[in-house]
Formats: C-alpha cells, sequence, structure tokens
C-alpha cells in the first residue's frame, strides 16, 4: 500500500515520546543512492545506542538493507492521490470496499459496537480505511519494515519524519511487538490498518484482550485506528462530521473525501 501520511504532525510528538534530540535527528547525514547507506546506518547506530535503543533494535538496524523497490514506491506516491475523488474511487475499489464493508459490519457487530462505545468512532469510518489500506487485510505488504523505514530515514526526500518512525521500529523491535524479519508495506507502514511504527507506539491498543499489541491482528488494529482518529478529534456521529479527524488519518483530499464517503454509504446501509 502506498504511503498515506499518517502525519507530519505527528512526527513533532513522536519525537518528544521517543526522546530524540534534534542534534541526533540531524548527525547521520541523508543520501540520494544506496551508495552512502551502510555507512550512514554506523553512524544512525551510534546514535541510536545513545539515545537508548537497545541491542535488538540495534541488531535489526545493522541487518537492514537499502530498498529500491520503497523508494520506487515513494516517488510514486503523489501520482497515486492524483485526480478527482470519483476517479480516486473507480482505482482503488470504492464500490467493492462499501458493499464488503457492510457485510463486515455486520458479521463482526458485537466488535464494532465494543469500539464504538470505548472510542466513540463508528464502524463506516473504520472498515473504510480497512478496505482502502489493505483490501480488509488481503494486502499488508511484504517488505521488511526495519529496511524500509531505515531506507527513508536515509534518504534525503523526508529524513526527519522518517527518522522518527525508524526509531518507533527499533523501539518496538527492543520491546518484542515487531522483529527484524517483520514485513510490511513499502512505507513500513504495519498490519491491517496500516500504522507507521511511531504511531504504533503513541495509538496501539490490545483490542482483543491478549495483553499485547498485534496490528496483525484485525482486533487490535481497528482499535488502534480508533485511537488514533479519537486522538484527532474524531467526536463521534458520521465520518462527514469529523473530516478533520480523517485528514489527520492522511492528508491527501481525494484520500478523506473517498473515506467519507464511503464510511456513510457502510453506515447508512
Amino acid at each position: 500500500m502506498a504511503f498515506t501520511a499518517k502525519t507530519l504532525t505527528l512526527a513533532i510528538a513522536a519525537s518528544a515520546m521517543l526522546g530524540l534530540s534534534a542534534v541526533a535527528a540531524e548527525a547521520a547525514r541523508c543520501g540520494k543512492s544506496a551508495a552512502g547507506f551502510e555507512a550512514w546506518k554506523a553512524e544512525f547506530a551510534r546514535e541510536a545506542a545513545a539515545n537508548g535503543v537497545g541491542q535488538r533494535g540495534l541488531a535489526a538496524l545493522a541487518g537492514t538493507r537499502y530498498s529500491t523497490k520503497t523508494i520506487g514506491v515513494d516517488r510514486a506516491v503523489r501520482k497515486a492521490f492524483s485526480g478527482s475523488v470519483d476517479s480516486f474511487m473507480k482505482r482503488r475499489g470504492g464500490a467493492a470496499i462499501i458493499s464488503k464493508g457492510r457485510s463486515l459490519k455486520k458479521q463482526n457487530a458485537a466488535l464494532f459496537a465494543s469500539i464504538e462505545k470505548r472510542y466513540g468512532v463508528p464502524a463506516g469510518p473504520l472498515l473504510a480505511i480497512w478496505g482502502m489500506e489493505t483490501g480488509f487485510g488481503a494486502a499488508m505488504g511484504n517488505q521488511n519494515t526495519v529496511s524500509a523505514v531505515a531506507t527513508l530515514a536515509y534518504d534525503c526526500r523526508r529524513p526527519e519524519f522518517f527518522t522518527n518512525h525508524l526509531y518507533g521500529a527499533l523501539k518496538l523491535v527492543d520491546r518484542g511487538g515487531l522483529s527484524a524479519g517483520s514485513v510490511g508495506a513499502a512505507h513500513g507502514e504495519i498490519g491491517h490498518t496500516q500504522f507507521l511504527p511511531a504511531n504504533v507506539l503513541k495509538y496501539g491498543v490490545d483490542g482483543n484482550g491478549d495483553g499485547r499489541v498485534d496490528l496483525r491482528n484485525k482486533a487490535d488494529a481497528l482499535a488502534s485506528t480508533a485511537n488514533f482518529l479519537r486522538g484527532h478529534g474524531y467526536g463521534g456521529g458520521p465520518a462527514s462530521a469529523n473530516r478533520g479527524a480523517i485528514a489527520g488519518w492522511n492528508a491527501a483530499s481525494v484520500y478523506q473525501q473517498a473515506i467519507i464517503i464511503m464510511a456513510d454509504a457502510i453506515d447508512g446501509g
């Protein structure tokens, strides 16, 4: 799944949460090709160790490889959100998402009722995001998560933003919430609804009551998505009344409009 913003403002919050100093974040120089990646990794590893990343996280960083596929997807991301909302929805299968979303809402009524009671977010926007991001879990990605985020933290396009998510990924490895071999989408997004690592740390919750947060579990992923939307101002009611919260999930206007259309159709069907 193409990168979906998951928001630039979170980079600031994640930085404070993870205790990353501005000096350390800027110390490792970015690059525009694979040529300098190994040297950058060595420099970043020293910074990471100084900022509290443990041995498991450092070992995961050491094992990363420069991902040319991630770079290719990243360079095409603007095109993915181009055109009208109608054309965007056709490309992304909006009608099918609405149809399957209505069916899944009925099949998982107890789960969605529990999530709405806890977070104030109805089923519609959660199902619309779930369908849009991974086809309801059918396509969660096959790229190494730590390598993808490390590549983007090294790349000169948005190193500050992805440095925070690289620290998030390494912290997750340290805590056992992610492994060095974990796979996801090309920008390092994780699970059914595609969370970036620092957002897992901030908004990830245990939705199925097993005592752990695993966004490859649909209950955890949907509850975490609801927690994210609530954290961005979702105040109950339909998605059309909460566009600001939807914008927190994705900065692209056509994406926001599509989610609102699908969510309201799912909840109204």
